[in-house]
């Protein structure tokens, strides 16, 4: 196994590239970090290229299938690899996959609106994946799937359920055209309390922007728009705890 001790090496160069969007497309590759992360990528069959990890991970069990694409590296290379201040040690490069967007729209989905924190994104779809979620659909303006921190937050839920990303009113159109109701999320007089909304097997549920909630054209296009009653004094809800609680009260409806 070739031991790797400096980040000028061409590997780790263009590893550390793959943090950034733009190399990310080129190469149709991101990096991932974490050993729960590259877990779950083993665990889920995703094409992964090369693993880099330190000596604590070079023996794991479930790195033998991947001798020949596994480089041992110094802990000074994990830290520059790295994105965050207390790096685990491994590091897998992992080939990006697209989803089909289905003819047939079944089953529940989450769109997110411009969303632009990845904690929050992160909290969702874990959220939505743990709801049993059909799907997420990350809008223009939402933050971009394999963005780190997003990767990072999202636990390895990417490869449990579709995550797809696109044009919010294309997704509109189709869902309306099948006759798929889709819930916003306004305080407005035509809303209605979240506890009020029928069953369905199908649906979409929307949230949008941290500080400008969901697009206006969007929410026009939306069957109905749905509001969660605040008892308190607080103004309005986190959107990913907004999203936790519409998300299991709609799947228990």
């Amino acid at each position: 196994m070739e031991y790797i001790q400096s980040n000028q090496n061409t590997k780790i160069k263009a590893a550390k590239k793959l943090t950034v969007k733009k190399n990310q497309r080129k190469e149709n590759t991101y990096l991932l970090e974490g050993w729960h992360l590259v877990q779950e990528a083993i665990q889920n069959k995703a094409v992964i290229r090369q693993v880099f990890a330190t000596e604590k991970y070079v023996d794991e069990r479930a790195l033998r299938g991947l001798y020949d694409e596994t480089f041992e590296i110094a802990p000074e290379v994990a830290q520059h690899l790295s994105e965050t201040k207390a790096p685990q040690g491994i590091f897998a490069v992992v080939e990006m996959s697209e989803t089909p967007v289905p003819e047939k729209l079944t089953g529940r989905y989450l769109l997110l609106d411009a969303v632009q924190d990845p904690g929050n994104i992160g909290t969702m779809i874990r959220t939505a994946d743990a709801a049993d979620f059909a799907g997420v659909v990350l809008g223009n303006g939402s933050v971009d799937l394999y963005n780190p921190k997003l990767l990072r937050s999202m636990q390895g839920s990417h490869f449990h359920l579709p995550i797809y990303q696109g044009n919010l009113m294309d997704w509109m159109k189709k869902f309306n055209s099948q006759d798929v109701p889709v819930y916003g999320t306004e305080l407005n007089p035509e809303a209605i309390s979240y506890q009020d909304v029928p069953k369905a097997n199908d649906m979409a549920l929307t949230l949008g922007n941290e500080g400008n909630g969901v697009n206006e054209n969007v929410l026009a296009a939306t069957t109905q728009n749905i509001y969660i009653p605040i008892p308190g004094n607080a103004e309005s809800l986190n959107v990913a705890v907004a999203a936790g609680i519409l998300m299991f009260k709609l799947i228990e409806a």
